[in-house]
């Protein structure tokens, strides 16, 4: 070993060399103790992380032990790596000093204080470490293939739990939960699918209704989840579920997250019912005073069979003669206490289902909703025209506005949505002004008409905003993504997303949803400035490439992680330490597997072989199930 000091640059280099090579090590501080430390010629371990400079691999400030105090039995040449505080290191904590206290624990621990929880049988089939043998190499493995191994059995292990967890809650809720019986398909479904149904039922649409009817005539509460890709029909499935438990004498609410949302749903299930007589009512906010007594003195003597509305329907002074179905439109817009409060509104808990227009990746969904039954709703009603996706840059601006007068004078209508980051509301009101006027200097007045519709806007005046463009009376809607969810104007050929670099690709896929739900030929312009990151550009290509939400959902979940997904930030059931659920995603497949063969043999966990994952699941189970109800 050599070692030489350059006092000009005030640091020190040492060469260190082995069978493999040589590297350099550099410091720039406590030189002097180091140099009096290091005997040239001697064998050290060093550790550190290498970085290359003037084309020489280099290690700064590394880590140095004498070769001989490593002590028999320690891994020599596979360091562990503790991540460490700033805090910590200046109370002489950083990661090495946690590492041997760390292997010293080892040393005071046996594998007895460590018992096993996988039944023998599972461990031998699956190929796994003993847990004793893989906590033990995930700190200290001495070689690769060890830590990989020990690895391996630690994810499966993370996965097997959760799912356990998770199947053993459907299972007992499957067994023991009371529900409503809808125990017939009377006049009310019947008329409606015979005479009244607008279009064909699709495939999925029919398979969800088989599926609910199932859940809803065992006597057991249903609590399923409603995947349904924008378009694709999730409203008349509802209403012919509220339909299914009005023919059982049973109320029904639907619950919307915004008011915007919740009348378009009274509208439209006002009109499909009109022929056949049925009466809906609406509460939100802003229903007026006799109106809402009104409501509220029928919805409890049950002269109302089916109420809309939003938050508002959770109130204590709202209350059902007989509430069998509750279901929720855009599940992750309400919090679980705002969901739980529905169970409280019978004394049998009515039946659950939640919808959502988000789709969730499969991996996902077993884990964040695993405890749930799910259905998901994968076709486009028979009509329906996918939406044409294209990505423009600025230069462009010109033939995307003529574009927009071509649709307009056939009649058609267009959306230009902008971007709203929380972070800067202020800029980005600044910006949408800015946008509508340029908008408006596109397209002038009296020839043209634009409603506006933001965050900022109060909420009376933004729905007659909205109304004007369903209507018709205006022909450009210029809005931020509060129209993102809900909105329905079939009418309405083009959307318009400016700055697109800057939506993730679910909601870029949301906002195009909001057209192509005419019979017409439809249109998604992502327009960017003309320098655009290759990422984003990724991105936008993702989105012309496919109308498939699913397929977009499994690309979002890679480019952005399962935390950052819409409606799953809060799962505590993504919590998990090793496993990354898009490298996993084989492994969650045999984990579930597993937990479902240990399950149908013994649902509770009962016999002596299972007791450990009984002891497991109970010591761990401070938490509330929250998901039970969402």
């Amino acid at each position: 070993m050599q070692m030489a000091g350059e006092k000009r640059s005030k640091r020190l280099t040492a060469v260190f060399r082995d069978d493999s090579g040589e590297i350099e090590l550099t410091w720039f501080q406590g030189m002097h103790w180091i140099e009096k430390s290091l005997v040239i010629g001697k064998p050290y371990l060093v550790f550190g992380k290498v970085g290359f400079f003037m084309g020489r691999p280099q290690i700064t400030h590394p880590e140095i032990d004498p070769f001989e105090s490593v002590g028999e039995g320690k891994r020599a040449y596979l360091e562990p790596i503790y991540p460490a505080t700033e805090k910590l290191k200046s109370k002489g904590l950083n990661g090495r000093s946690i590492g041997k206290l760390t292997f010293t624990l080892f040393t005071l621990i046996k594998e007895a204080d460590v018992p096993e929880m996988l039944p023998d049988s599972m461990i031998i089939d699956q190929h796994l470490m003993s847990r004793w043998d893989a906590l033990r190499s995930i700190h200290f493995p001495s070689t690769q293939e060890e830590h990989a191994a020990a690895l391996h059995r630690l994810k499966f292990e993370e996965l097997f739990i959760s799912q356990l967890r998770l199947g053993m809650i459907r299972s007992q809720r499957h067994r023991f939960s009371k529900g409503h019986v809808f125990a017939q398909v009377g006049e009310y479904f019947n008329t409606f699918y015979q005479e009244h149904l607008p279009f064909a039922l699709t495939g999925a649409q029919k398979r969800v209704l088989k599926e609910i009817r199932q859940d809803t005539g065992t006597g057991r509460q249903m609590n399923r989840l409603l995947q349904g890709d924008v378009g694709s029909g999730k409203t008349v499935v509802a209403l012919m579920t509220m339909l299914l438990a009005a023919d059982n004498g049973f109320q029904s609410c639907l619950m919307a997250p915004t008011e915007i949302l919740a009348r378009q749903h009274y509208q439209s299930i006002t009109e499909s019912l009109a022929p056949m007589g049925i009466p809906v009512r609406i509460l939100t906010g802003s229903t007026r005073s006799a109106e809402r007594k009104k409501t509220l003195a029928e919805v409890g003597n049950g002269e109302r069979d089916i109420l809309i509305g939003t938050h508002a329907v959770l109130e204590d002074k709202v209350q059902f003669q007989n509430l069998g179905l509750a279901i929720i439109d855009e599940q992750h817009r309400f919090g679980v206490v705002q969901r739980a409060a529905l169970w409280k509104k019978n004394i049998i808990p009515p039946h659950i289902l939640v919808m959502t227009a988000t789709p969730i990746p499969r991996t996902l969904a077993m884990t964040a909703y695993g405890d749930l039954d799910y259905s998901v709703m994968d076709e486009l009603p028979p009509g329906r025209l996918p939406v044409m996706t294209v990505h423009r840059n600025e230069d462009s601006r010109p033939q995307v506005m003529e574009f927009i007068r071509d649709e307009i004078r056939k009649g058609r209508q267009a959306y230009i949505i902008f971007p709203l980051i929380e972070e800067s509301e202020k800029l980005d009101y600044e910006d949408l002004m800015k946008g509508y006027e340029n908008v408006k200097a596109w397209f002038p007045e009296p020839q043209y008409w634009i409603s506006m519709v933001h965050g900022r806007m109060p909420q009376e005046q933004k729905d007659v905003n909205m109304q004007r463009f369903v209507s018709g009376e205006t022909q450009i809607m210029v809005s931020t993504t509060v129209i993102e969810v809900g909105v329905n104007v079939p009418n309405a050929s083009v959307m318009v997303i400016e700055s697109a670099e800057k939506f993730g690709l679910s909601q870029l896929h949301q906002l195009r949803g909001r057209v192509g739900r005419g019979s017409e030929k439809s249109y998604c312009i992502l327009l960017t400035g003309n320098k655009v990151s290759n990422e984003a550009r990724g991105r936008l290509s993702v989105l012309c490439e496919t109308n498939d939400g699913f397929k977009i959902a499994e690309k979002d979940l890679e480019l952005r992680g399962p935390g950052e997904i819409e409606g799953t930030r809060q799962s505590g059931a993504l919590d998990f330490m090793l496993v990354n659920l898009l490298e996993d995603r084989e492994l969650m497949d045999v984990a579930r597997l597993e937990a479902e063969k240990i399950l149908n043999a013994d649902p509770d966990l009962q016999s002596d072989g299972n007791r450990p994952l009984r002891d497991h699941l109970r010591m761990a189970s401070g938490k509330t199930p929250w998901s039970r109800i969402s």
